[in-house]
């Protein structure tokens, strides 16, 4: 095992390479990095077959590890995960440019020209759990704004993560961008989390992905700052005019087609005045889909096979085919069950009452809010914005799905011809 004091110094001349690499990415042009990205994602697909090798390692390791189905499921590659990858860059590479956006144009009654212009951060420090894929999205979109990228990948992918990033850092040297743009760390020790965090020197934010715990750890020991979402308690409330079968068919959605995202339904919110037509239906298809209900005592009177509900089930991200039922007087009273257990992420209405959808938009604190659609669509290739780099349940200094645009800070620039102030 390799000692702290060698650990902190490599760290250290990571942290250095990476901040090198990001003042040579921030003068960059749009044409260049795009290139770059778009060479990123041809040479995946010429390691294709080293990346899934790698990760064939990485399962056979988490399968003797007891890894649960679920988590081998988010931890195998295949061609077309692979491909996939690939396609994400090349998305990014098709967005417009982030940086260099003028947002706003001032001229001073003593003549100063002042505008305000997008910039990238510099370095991002992404730590994540589980998912290869996240090694290559999170890599494009830092460089797509502008950014050196230092990774941290889960202990499970360490071999697929290791593979992944070298290939895209090799792309990244070949259009001339020095060593250092994207970096994993090597070791799956924690001491070396605890040391990155400290790196303030050379890193300008971290972005931690993964479960509650690994969250609030990283929010203790970081002397950087941290965009992050702490978990998705997500709701669904189903108003007293709505379509029934459609809010079936959403809540259907929304808490079994992927139950272990962020994005999934956790509490469902039903009008008392549709509660006698909605429940049925409902019961029926959350029952073939093999749903464990927790509810108040006035829904289990309609569903008299499901667990009465605790107050700390109001709080859980169950991340599983569990979902909890309330009963409401209306929105008002969904609106404040939501603004009080909710965790900020996605919330969503099913409602043909457009006074009660202008009130649950305005009311919900949330970072996303949706009429009559699903929650799972929370994410960043779903909002057009190709890879994504987390969501953010943060209000500064983005919030919801994060691109490369919520990957750029601000410079004033200002031009005068002699001006001195008095």
């Amino acid at each position: 095992m390799i000692n702290e004091t060698t650990m902190q110094q490599e760290l250290e001349r990571m942290g250095a390479a990476a901040v090198r690499a990001s003042r040579k990415l921030a003068v960059m042009s749009a044409d260049a990095k795009a290139d770059c990205l778009r060479r990123m994602a041809d040479a995946l697909i010429a390691d294709t077959a080293a990346i899934i090798a790698a990760n064939a390692a990485d399962m056979e390791r988490a399968r003797s590890n007891g890894l649960s189905d679920a988590m081998l499921d988010r931890l195998r590659l295949d061609d077309a995960r692979v491909a996939g990858m690939a396609d994400g860059l090349r998305q990014v590479a098709g967005q417009s440019d982030p940086v260099g956006r003028v947002l706003s144009h001032t001229v001073r009654p003593n003549g100063l020209a002042i505008d305000k212009v997008t910039v990238p951060l510099g370095v991002v420090a992404i730590i994540y759990e589980s998912r290869p894929n996240v090694t290559s999205d999170a890599a494009g979109i830092c460089l797509k704004a502008g950014n050196a990228v230092i990774l941290r990948g889960g202990s499970e992918a360490f071999d697929s993560n290791r593979t992944i990033a070298a290939s895209l850092n090799r792309a990244a040297m070949a259009c001339g961008i020095p060593d250092g743009a994207v970096q994993l760390i090597p070791w799956t020790d924690h001491a070396a989390v605890s040391l990155m965090l400290k790196l303030d020197r050379y890193i300008d934010l971290v972005i931690p992905r993964g479960g509650e715990r690994l969250i609030r750890t990283v929010m203790r020991e970081s002397t950087i700052p941290v965009l992050k979402h702490y978990k998705g308690v997500c709701h669904i409330f189903v108003d007293h005019q709505c379509d029934i079968a459609n809010a079936v068919a959403i809540a259907e959605n929304a808490k079994c087609q992927r139950p272990g995202t962020c994005n999934a339904m956790e509490t469902l919110l039903i009008d008392r005045r549709i509660a006698a037509a909605f429940i049925p239906p409902f019961l029926a298809r959350m029952q073939e889909r093999g749903v464990e209900l927790r509810g108040c005592p006035e829904f289990l009177a309609f569903a008299p096979g499901a667990k009465a509900a605790v107050e700390q089930d109001y709080y859980a991200e169950y991340l599983s085919l569990i979902l909890t039922v309330r009963i409401v007087s209306g929105v008002e009273e969904a609106v404040d069950h939501i603004n009080t257990y909710g965790s900020r992420h996605s919330e969503a209405i099913i409602s043909s009452d457009q006074a009660d959808i202008d009130y649950f938009f305005a009311n919900v604190d949330s970072s996303t809010v949706y009429a009559n659609a699903s929650t799972r669509f929370t994410d960043g290739g779903e909002f057009g914005l190709g890879a994504e780099i987390g969501i953010s349940t943060d209000k500064l200094h983005a919030r919801g799905p994060m691109g490369a645009d919520e990957l750029t800070s601000t410079k004033f620039i200002v031009r005068g011809n002699g001006q001195i102030r008095q």
